[in-house]
């Protein structure tokens, strides 16, 4: 029988507590993006407070492979997060009862009928948008000691990482509207109603437009040139003393001419949903150096993402562990970088226009040769931020390792499609033998190349050629 939320994190205490007791080592395994690193953060500083002897590292995917990595482990114990969903039968034969996930992708109710298995489905949550992994791995590091409290500020990040700023004006809803409101409580995020500009805290204002993709404003997003003469001609004031002033700094009357002034530039049918997506609720970190770009939660978000996606997760975990000096610099140039490579990627699919078929309900995005396989989500949810994609469902694919093709699927903006992207995935990759999941509006899948017509055929079937009674166009 399936127990309550408060009764598994109980199970959760009293597991790590006989841990530390017996000074059994354990081994925190989480993923590469910024829920993956936020989550295992979390967890292993609550660990470490508590006095067990811990380490941490990443995988860019769960696979049996990593289950016999972690069997063949020094460690005596094993936490995962945010990875490992459909694999409770797995590490019960390979590990026995020395292993918990921490989680919050759809799972089978099979599984969820395991009590080492603490996903937020079990319990009646949406893993999709009210509580992420690092939610999850909060509610555990506060059942360990509520001391931890402080660790909701991670936990804010991760909601913002994984997208689930899914209520009323880009709000919570659910346990991260609880644990932010926590984290505001205890003064550690200020969260407010204002513009989301990229680079609120760190760029000059035109460049801060620029840079915004989600929406993706035609003329504007990427186009520093456009924007910096677009709000010249504004009449505001993007200078002080010499030093390009940051969105941050605008008051409320600047920001209602900024506002007004990219309405009369975006004036057309996209216009009322490109303003919708632009102003919502930020979280600034107040207790972050003005003009870092830790103070703001989404850029926070986007820079542990970027450590995760080229390789450097251990310079974002050391960041979300508390380190704010050298490691920080080489966050600022691994963010740099990152960006550098989503604009290459990005114009290079919207030049090479045989690389993107498009249906009523669905964009189908042919990356491969382009987009690195830990690129493909960053990539997939950016292409249904373009408002010429709202009301559909986007699914890119690029070459993996091993001879393996990656799938990335995404709902647009004002998409209402009842296809739920995680059975999709999941099903289809298990009928050509591959493994997908994840969630309605976001999830993924593995297959090797010799199946891609098959699962293309697949995907035509069941999505491309859908009707599109259930899209707003």
């Amino acid at each position: 029988m399936t127990k309550t939320l408060d009764e598994s994190l109980s199970f959760f205490k009293d597991t790590i507590s006989d841990c530390i007791k017996s000074r059994k080592s354990i081994s925190v395994t989480t993923h590469i993006d910024c829920d993956g690193l936020t989550s295992g953060s979390i967890i292993t500083k609550a660990l470490m407070r508590a006095g067990a002897k811990c380490t941490v590292r990443t995988s860019k995917e769960f696979s049996k492979k990593v289950i016999d990595s972690l069997k063949k482990d020094s460690r005596d114990f094993h936490i995962i997060t945010d990875l490992a969903g459909g694999f409770a039968n797995n590490l019960d034969e390979s590990l026995g009862e020395n292993w918990i996930v921490l989680d919050h992708h759809q799972i089978s109710e099979k599984e969820q009928e395991n009590q080492r298995v603490i996903n937020a489905w079990k319990y009646g949550i949406d893993g999709g948008i009210e509580i992420c992994a690092g939610g999850m791995a909060y509610l555990a590091a506060m059942a360990l000691d509520d001391k931890n409290i402080d660790l909701s500020a991670i936990a804010v990040v991760s909601a913002l990482g994984d997208r689930q700023d899914q209520g009323e004006r880009k709000s919570f809803v659910g346990k991260n509207f609880e644990i932010a409101n926590t984290a505001k409580e205890e003064g550690l995020v200020n969260i407010d109603l204002d513009l989301l500009l990229v680079g609120r805290e760190t760029r000059p204002i035109s460049d801060s437009l620029a840079f915004t993709s989600q929406p993706f404003i035609e003329g504007l997003t990427w186009n520093r040139d456009s924007c910096l003469s677009l709000l010249n001609s504004s009449g505001i004031q993007l200078k002080e003393g010499g030093r390009w002033r940051v969105p941050a700094e605008l008051n409320d009357d600047e920001k209602r001419i900024v506002i007004e002034t990219i309405t009369k530039f975006t004036s057309g049918k996209n216009a009322t949903e490109i303003m919708s997506e632009l102003i919502g609720y930020t979280y600034t970190f107040p207790r972050e150096d003005k003009r870092s770009f830790l103070r703001d939660g989404r850029e926070f978000s986007t820079m542990l993402n970027s450590c995760g996606r080229i390789s450097r997760s251990g310079v974002g975990i050391a960041v979300c562990m508390g380190d704010r000096n050298k490691i920080l610099r080489e966050a600022e140039t691994i963010l740099t970088d990152y960006r550098k490579m989503i604009r290459e990627y990005m114009n290079i699919l919207t030049n090479e226009r045989w690389r993107i078929s498009e249906s009523k309900t669905c964009v189908m995005v042919n990356g491969e040769g382009i987009v690195p396989e830990m690129m493909t989500g960053t990539i997939s949810s950016l292409i249904a931020g373009s408002p010429k994609n709202a009301g559909k469902i986007i699914i890119l694919r690029t070459g993996g390792e091993e001879n393996t093709i990656k799938f990335s699927s995404r709902k647009s903006f004002g998409c209402k499609s009842e296809i739920n992207l995680s059975e999709l995935m999941r099903t289809g990759a298990e009928k050509f033998d591959g493994v997908g999941g994840g969630h309605n509006a976001a999830a993924g899948a593995k297959i090797t190349k010799d199946k891609l017509d098959g699962f293309l055929d697949y995907l035509e079937v069941n999505v491309v050629n859908m009707p599109s009674t259930g899209n707003s166009q």
